[in-house]
């Protein structure tokens, strides 16, 4: 652990994650200099391998701010516009996506389309919640079973609903327009400019030895999370990453090595209000309430992730755990100390 920040805020840390049986990473970064880095808990819990400050943890939901990027990537070079209609590189694929859907708003959860994963229905996170062997959804165009059959909800533009469908209809997009698979879009478009070296889209039947496994608890038991979610993450989520990535991805965000600082002022302009939730939100990225802090945020069956960026003075503080309860203690005593 970096001995660079407050030792109070060290000691409470290290209180936090202990009285929580935190598992993850930790880190702060200000200015240029970490002044926190720290893992707790164990990776690996059956064979007892424990975390590190360089251990890769799933963010689950933290990938759409990539997906985001990725697709305004190729706004920015004319390969889709915000205005591109979802229908016209559907074609008779998902009927019920409504004709007038665009890029803009599926990227600001406001298409109205009907979602695959309702956040507001009553499904407890231990569920298995897809509906198809997760083992097959390897690619984007395995994803338009799962996708197709819900109705609209509300016109699109007409308010914010948070979507984690419409992410995947926006790599199914930006695959078809690009002709290039979506990971690799990823990859090339925001993780290599971005600098960012242990980033990617990993499988989880095939986690390599830094990855750390996510787990949920099912009748009093531990049980990694290999069953609830597609083996393979796509635009809604399921990147892997370390905290020093993720500082390396805020840093590059803002100094426009992903995208121009033009598209970047776009994507973390508040558009949006959320129902019950008093953040705001742009194109793929929340937004403090009442600050220019940018907010990517991930909650799923094993895994749990906030990273705040307040680039007027270089602060990030991530947190990831390996379950969907796990980050959120330690994110709090964070925010509430360095940001709010």
């Amino acid at each position: 652990m970096s001995r660079a920040a407050d030792a109070h805020l060290l000691a409470d840390v290290d209180r936090v994650a202990a009285e929580n049986h935190f598992a993850g990473v930790v880190r702060v970064d200000r200015a240029g200099t970490t002044e926190l880095s720290a893992a707790y808990g164990l990776a690996d819990r059956r064979h007892g391998i424990p975390m590190t400050p360089d251990s890769q943890l799933g963010i689950a939901s933290g990938s759409k701010g990539m997906t985001a990027l990725a697709v305004m990537s190729l706004v920015e070079e004319g390969t889709l516009s915000l205005g591109t209609t979802a229908r016209s590189l559907l074609g008779t694929d998902l009927p019920l996506i409504a004709d007038d859907v665009t890029v803009e708003h599926l990227l600001a959860h406001t298409a109205g389309i009907g979602d695959y994963l309702d956040e507001d229905d009553d499904t407890p996170i231990s569920a298995y919640a897809m509906t198809v062997p997760v083992h097959e959804l390897d690619s984007t165009e395995q994803f338009l079973r799962v996708l197709d059959g819900f109705p609209t909800a509300f016109p699109a533009g007409d308010r914010f609903f948070y979507c984690n469908g419409g992410f995947v209809v926006l790599a199914l997009l930006a695959e078809r327009a690009s002709g290039v698979a979506f990971h690799d879009l990823v990859r090339d478009r925001v993780c290599r400019p971005a600098g960012l070296v242990d980033t990617d889209f990993l499988r989880s039947d095939a986690l390599p030895g830094r990855a750390a496994l996510g787990y949920v608890e099912m009748d009093g038991q531990w049980r990694t999370n290999v069953f609830h979610l597609p083996v393979l993450g796509n635009g809604d989520g399921g990147i892997y990453t370390t905290g020093a990535d993720v500082h390396r991805f805020w840093t590059a965000l803002f100094a426009g090595a992903i995208v121009s600082a033009d598209s970047v002022a776009q994507m973390v302009r508040p558009r949006s209000t959320a129902p019950e939730d008093p953040r705001r939100y742009g194109l793929g990225f929340w937004v403090h309430p009442t600050r220019d802090v940018v907010e990517l945020e991930g909650y799923d069956a094993g895994a749990s992730f906030l990273s705040l960026h307040d680039p007027a003075d270089g602060l990030t503080v991530t947190v990831a755990g390996t379950t969907a309860e796990a980050a959120w203690p330690l994110a709090r005593l964070l925010q509430e100390r360095l940001v709010d």
